[in-house]
């Protein structure tokens, strides 16, 4: 790698750790634990790429990004941060981050991301700042600090707010309904009506026309379309093609296999290409099995805040939940509630 990269993290380790390891691969390296001392090597012209923290002692990472880029358009910046949620995902694209990681970071993937920013440096337009003002949901629907949850949020980070048709595909019980709910909830369209259908809102033939009034430009998901009929896959594709003159955004959501109904004969092809400009796959829980005692957490807490009694898991459960395996039969979040070998205190 040639080129200079800023660094700002408030943790010594961190800073040590990245500024040997791109000296070893070639960079020149400055360090800060201040925000202050980084905006002002940015003003200087300092630097190729930054890596910085969100959370500073002299402010947020995330809110300097917009004078950044207004200072230096073309500067990629890589945020790492250990409040690693759906929310800092979302908040890093929008200020038009280069990349985003969680911490703790894999640092021969951030090595690569870093070189691939050096590799990038080119002419991008001024960021607009994060728009803190617009009303977002009290509490985000997903819980998951896993490798494979967070590449999902960074997923639905970047297609939140284009057009894309979205398929969302996972077994029963992952959440695919969440995940297109917050992908609406955190986009453009998040003041227009979010609409549910399935095969059978649409079987007769003013079923589209009724749908259509009834999302009005907002988010049109179809809920299990691999259990979807031929005959009414038909209706949506030309649904799609004519959706008169509110134009919705289009989810689906399957937990079968549509590329073996393509081979199949179940899904028409048409439909599967107009569903699949974005496609998220949600990782099952015997995937991200490291969450389990998160989503515990996060599910008795709730239990808390709603008027229920305090509890909290024992060590032991917590410990059989940390022993799990990928290869054991945990499907679904609803299986982790109906552990009896994880007692509650």
């Amino acid at each position: 790698m040639d080129g200079t990269v800023l660094v700002a993290d408030d943790d010594r380790t961190i800073r040590t750790v990245l500024t040997q390891a791109l000296t070893r691969a070639g960079c020149k390296v400055h360090a800060t634990s201040s925000l202050t001392t980084l905006m002002r090597w940015v003003a200087e012209g300092k630097g190729d790429v930054v890596i910085s923290d969100v959370m500073m002692p002299d402010g947020n990472g995330l809110e300097m990004l917009p004078k950044i880029h207004q200072d230096r358009p073309g500067l990629p910046v890589i945020v790492i941060s250990a409040q690693n949620t759906i929310m800092t995902a979302i908040q890093a694209n929008e200020a038009e981050a280069y990349d985003y990681l969680p911490k703790p970071f894999d640092l021969p993937d951030l090595m690569k991301r870093t070189a691939r920013a050096l590799d990038s440096r080119k002419t991008r337009a001024p960021s607009k700042p994060v728009s803190d003002d617009l009303e977002r949901p009290d509490e985000l629907p997903l819980v998951g600090r896993t490798a494979s949850m967070q590449a999902l949020y960074r997923l639905m980070a970047r297609v939140m707010n284009t057009d894309l048709p979205v398929l969302i595909s996972g077994e029963s019980g992952t959440g695919k309904s969440l995940i297109a709910k917050a992908i609406h909830d955190f986009s453009d369209r998040r003041t227009l009506p979010f609409v549910t259908v399935t095969g059978s809102d649409l079987m007769d033939l003013e079923g589209p026309a009724r749908v259509l009034a009834r999302v009005k430009g907002g988010t049109l998901m179809i809920d299990e379309i691999g259990d979807v009929s031929l005959e009414v896959q038909a209706r949506i594709v030309r649904m799609m093609d004519s959706p008169g003159d509110y134009v919705p955004r289009f989810m689906a959501t399957s937990q079968s296999d549509l590329a073996s109904g393509l081979e199949r004969g179940t899904i028409r092809p048409d439909l599967y290409y107009r569903l699949s400009g974005a496609v998220l796959a949600v990782p099952s829980l015997r995937e991200r099995v490291d969450d389990i005692v998160l989503l515990s957490d996060h599910f008795l807490q709730r239990a808390e805040r709603e008027g229920g009694t305090r509890r909290r898991f024992s060590k032991e459960a917590v410990e059989i939940a940390v022993s799990l395996t990928p290869t054991m039969p945990v499907s679904s979040l609803s299986a982790t509630r109906n552990t009896r070998a994880m007692s509650v205190l």
